[in-house]
C-alpha cells in the first residue's frame, strides 16, 4: 500500500489518520508535540477547572491502537515536492506517496504593536498553563500584600468570538464563586474582568437573539464588555485604544484572531486568506495532485469553511477517502461539509446553540448539549471520565473553589507595586 504522511494531529489529522488506517494505507504521523490537544477546553484549563492531562492525549497510544500508523515527533521545516519527501527539523527526510497537512491554526495580532510580545493566546496547552500561572500566582501575591486593595487585578480579554466570550464568562464566574473563598484576603471588585470587541457584536456567526442574550448575560456576571472598541497598541502593563484613551492591565489574552502557521509559506505551497493553503473542492493542494490540505489550515477557494472542530473533523475523512479513490484509480469528489450546529458557553448553567434548520437553543438546555458534546469528542475514556467529574465538581458542588493552580508567576505591573 502506498505510504502517506500527515503534518499535524489536531482534529483533522488524526481523522485523516484514522480513516486512512481504516483503508489499510501505511501512514506516518508527524507532530512537534507527543500528544493531541482538545482545544475547545483549554480555557478550562488557563482558569483551573481541569488539569492539561484532561484535554491531551498520547499520539503514540494514538498510533498504536491503529494498524500501520506509526507516529514520528518532530517539526516540519520543508517540503520537498520534487523527491517527495517531507524535511523534518531534526535532518531526517521521511517519504511520501501522498501528504496530507493538518497543522491547524496560530494566532493573528494583525500587525498591532505590541499584541505578539505582552499578550497571551489559548491555542496550545502551554498557552492555557501560562494563562492560569499569571492568574493564580498573581492571586497569591496581592494576597499576600499588607494591603491587598493596593493590587487591582485587570484581565482584558480581546475578540468577541466563541473563544473570548467562554473565557470572559468563566473568568467572571471564577471572580465571584471561587475567589471569595480560596483568596478571603481579597476583595473581589479589585478584579475586573473586560471584553474588548472591534466589531459591532459579540458571537458574529450567530443569530442576532443569540448574539444579545449572550452580551447581556455576560454583563450580569459583571464583564465589562466593550465594543466598537479597537486596540492601538500593547504594552507590558496596559493598553492603549485608538480612540486615544487608555487602561492599565495585568494580563491581555488575545482572542482576536486566527492565521495559518508562517512555516506554511516556506512550504512552496500556495497561501491565500488568513494565511492559509489554498485548495480546490476536492481538498487538493491547488497545483499538486497528491497534497492534501485539511483543516484550519486550509482555505477551499470556491467556498471556504468556519475554523471550527466539525469541518476539521469532517475535512480530514473525505482527504482520507480522495486518497483511497485516487489509488484506485477513480476521479475525486467535492467537498460538502454537514453543519451540525455552533455553540458557545458562557458560563455554569448557561450557553447558545444554534442549528442549521433554525433551532436556537439559551440557556440550561444549550449548555447540556455543549457538556455532553465536548465530553464525546475527547479521546481516551479516562480523560472523558476525569473530565466529567472534574466539570461537575466545579458547577454541581454547591461552592465551587477546587481550582488548580500551578507555579506563581507575577505581572510587569504587581512587580512594580511589589518593589514600590
Amino acid at each position: 500500500m502506498p505510504h502517506v504522511v500527515v503534518v499535524g494531529a489536531g482534529f483533522a489529522g488524526l481523522s485523516a489518520t484514522s480513516e486512512l488506517a481504516k483503508e489499510g494505507f501505511r501512514v506516518t504521523l508527524i507532530d512537534r508535540h507527543p500528544y493531541n490537544t482538545f482545544q475547545p477546553l483549554l480555557y478550562q484549563v488557563a482558569t483551573g477547572g481541569l488539569n492539561a492531562g484532561d484535554v491531551t492525549y498520547s499520539l503514540r497510544y494514538f498510533a498504536a491502537r491503529h494498524s500501520g500508523v506509526r507516529f514520528r515527533r518532530a517539526g516540519v521545516t520543508t517540503i520537498d515536492h520534487d523527491s517527495r519527501e517531507v524535511v523534518c527539523d531534526d535532518g531526517v527526510r521521511v517519504g511520501y506517496d501522498y501528504l496530507v497537512v493538518g497543522t491547524g491554526i496560530t494566532t493573528n495580532h494583525f500587525g498591532i504593536p505590541g499584541a505578539a510580545e505582552y499578550t497571551m493566546s489559548m491555542y496550545t496547552r502551554a498557552d492555557a498553563l501560562k494563562v492560569r500561572d499569571t492568574i493564580f500566582g498573581s492571586m497569591e501575591i496581592i494576597a499576600g500584600m499588607s494591603d491587598p486593595n493596593t493590587g487591582a487585578f485587570t484581565i482584558v480579554i480581546v475578540g468577541g468570538g466563541a473563544t473570548g466570550v467562554e473565557m470572559a464568562g468563566q473568568l467572571a464566574e471564577l471572580k465571584t464563586e471561587a475567589l471569595p473563598q480560596t483568596y478571603p484576603e481579597l476583595n473581589p471588585a479589585q478584579v475586573r474582568v473586560v471584553m474588548v470587541e472591534m466589531g459591532e457584536v459579540l458571537l458574529a456567526p450567530f443569530d442576532d437573539s443569540l448574539r444579545q442574550y449572550a452580551l447581556q448575560e455576560l454583563i450580569k456576571r459583571g464583564v465589562d464588555v466593550r465594543l466598537k472598541t479597537a486596540i492601538s497598541e500593547v504594552h507590558p502593563d496596559r493598553v492603549d485604544f485608538k480612540d486615544g484613551s487608555s487602561m492599565p492591565v495585568d494580563l491581555v489574552i488575545w482572542a482576536a484572531g486566527v492565521s495559518g502557521s508562517p512555516l506554511l509559506r516556506e512550504w512552496g505551497l500556495p497561501i491565500g486568506r488568513g494565511g492559509r493553503i489554498e485548495t480546490n473542492g476536492d481538498l487538493r493542494v491547488i497545483g499538486f495532485e497528491n497534497v492534501f490540505a485539511v483543516g484550519d489550515a486550509s482555505v477551499t477557494v470556491e467556498k471556504p469553511l468556519p475554523q471550527l472542530a466539525q469541518p476539521a473533523i469532517q475535512s480530514g475523512k473525505f482527504a482520507a477517502r480522495q486518497i483511497a479513490r485516487l489509488y484506485r484509480g477513480l476521479d475525486t469528489e467535492t467537498f460538502a461539509y454537514f453543519d451540525k450546529g455552533t455553540m458557545a458557553t458562557i458560563g455554569r448553567g448557561d450557553a447558545v446553540l444554534q442549528m442549521p434548520n433554525g433551532l436556537k437553543l439559551r440557556g440550561v438546555t444549550a449548555w447540556l448539549g455543549w457538556i455532553f458534546l465536548h465530553i464525546l469528542y475527547l479521546l481516551g475514556g479516562r480523560n472523558r471520565l476525569q473530565t466529567l467529574m472534574s466539570l461537575g465538581s466545579r458547577y454541581v458542588l454547591p461552592r465551587r473553589s477546587n481550582t488548580i493552580v500551578g507555579d506563581v508567576m507575577e505581572t510587569p505591573k504587581l512587580k512594580a507595586i511589589k518593589n514600590s
